[in-house]
Order: C-alpha cells, then structure tokens, then sequence
C-alpha cells in the first residue's frame, strides 16, 4: 500500500478521477470528477460546465450513501508503469457552510487554471467533501515506478 505521502502527491498532480456511489435503486454507479486536495480532504466542486439538471444525482446518491470510492489510476502502453490508487471516502455536500471552503477553491483554482474561464460553481456554491478514511494501491512496477511517473526518478 502507498504510504500517505505518496498518495497525497499522486491526489495533488492527476487530474480526474472516478467516483464510485451507490445509487438509491441500490445500484453502482461511476462518473468522473475533478478535485483538490484541502486540509486531508478532497473537495470536488459542483462547476460550470453543462449540466442537465441543477439538482445533480450525485449529490442525492451521497446524501443516502456516503461511502464512497474515489479512483485515481494511470493507464500507458508500457503495462510496467500502470497503477492505480482507490480512496474509500466519506462524503459530504456544503454549500459554503465549511470551514475549510476557502481553502478548497484556492486549492481547485491552483489545479485547474480552466476555472479562469468557466466559472467554478453552477448555480448556488456547491461542493462534495471527501474524508479519505482508507485506501488500497496497486502499481505494476511498485513504488519506484509510480515515484518515476511523479517526476521524482
């Protein structure tokens, strides 16, 4: 298993993940999101691209299941170099209500230079907060390969 240093490098540089939920049929469910990392936590807006609803499934699905899986994974040619990183969360929906929220859009805002352009909340602020309790790792050529992949050779 990565050692939480390590997992908190590879949150901070990729970009996207999956989100893993449990909808209210009972059934699973996987969309991809953005997030940042703030005070331990991931914090994933509800932005300005298009949307087909303001009130988004997600948000329902966790406040009935909030266990949830965040995955974080590096698919190449070169199979030696594959990895992945499941996070098992805890979320949580603020709308500004955090004491951490400013945080959070500072941290969203560094990431993802997009949000210059396209504005970082759809309608009234909305954010998912992720509490990571645990996670599980895998990499195909161990750690040095995924610290390789990270730029730290």
């Amino acid at each position: 298993m990565f050692p939480r240093s390590l997992v908190d490098r590879l949150i901070d540089k990729c970009p996207v993940g999956r989100l893993g939920q449990i909808d209210l049929l009972g059934h699973a469910q996987a969309l991809p999101l953005v997030f940042a990392r703030a005070s331990g936590a991931l914090w994933s807006p509800i932005d300005g691209k298009p949307k087909k609803k303001a009130e988004l499934d997600r948000l329902i699905w966790i406040a009935e299941h909030p266990d949830v899986c965040v995955l974080i994974d590096h698919y190449g040619d070169d199979w030696s170099s594959l990895w992945w990183l499941k996070l098992f969360c805890r979320g949580v929906v603020h709308r500004t209500n955090h004491p951490d929220w400013e945080l959070a859009t500072q941290a969203l805002a560094v990431k993802y230079p997009q949000y210059a352009e396209t504005p970082m909340f759809f309608g009234d602020p909305t954010m998912i907060r992720f509490e990571i309790d645990s996670w599980k790792s895998w990499a195909a050529g161990g750690e040095s390969r995924v610290r390789q992949w990270l730029g730290e050779s």
